[in-house]
């Protein structure tokens, strides 16, 4: 039994590394490399969807609150996966050359898809829909640019996905 689970850890290790390899092969492609690159930055500690959330609340003024609430709730996400990532400690992936700098040296979850979806859930609750085909950019960017393996990024939409969904009834609450 444990041979065959071994087979199968083996299987899906070849599967991301093999999947990375063709969306990072996108990356060769300047245009391409220049938005992912771009992606990244923004992205990086939440900072594109920190400051989407701050925009709405001072947009929205009648749901402020709510704004408030899901970006407190976008920056919580983010800040579960840097914990997880520090529990499981995955190496970034050696295979590919990284088109950009990491803050830091482990790859699972991928805390940009997290804050990502993260945002996508309670931003397009809020009716920000632009946030979810961003957020979907942002993931597979993190392919193109080599750090994150695609179990990584599944991984990370997982838990922003999650810890919106389960802060939902929270964001609606009070609409002020």
């Amino acid at each position: 039994m444990d041979r065959r689970l071994d087979d199968m850890d083996r299987g899906l290790d070849d599967v991301d590394r093999r999947l990375l390899s063709a969306f990072h092969a996108y990356g060769g492609d300047p245009r391409v490399a220049a938005v992912a690159r771009a992606l990244s930055w923004s992205g990086e500690h939440g900072a594109l969807w920190l400051a989407a959330g701050l925009a709405g609340a001072a947009v929205d003024r009648e749901r402020r609150g709510a704004w408030l609430r899901a970006t407190a709730l976008t920056a919580t996400a983010h800040l579960a996966s840097m914990g997880v990532k520090r529990i499981v400690r995955r190496p970034r992936p050696p295979h590919v050359t990284p088109l950009v700098r990491t803050a830091g040296r482990h790859s699972f979850p991928s805390s940009h898809a997290t804050s990502a979806t993260a945002a996508a859930v309670a931003y397009g609750a809020l009716g920000a829909y632009v946030v979810p085909p961003l957020a979907a950019a942002m993931c597979v960017s993190r392919l193109v640019v080599g750090v994150h393996y695609p179990t990584d990024v599944v991984a990370g939409a997982a838990l922003g996905a999650a810890a919106a969904g389960l802060g939902a009834r929270w964001i609606g609450a009070g609409h002020g």
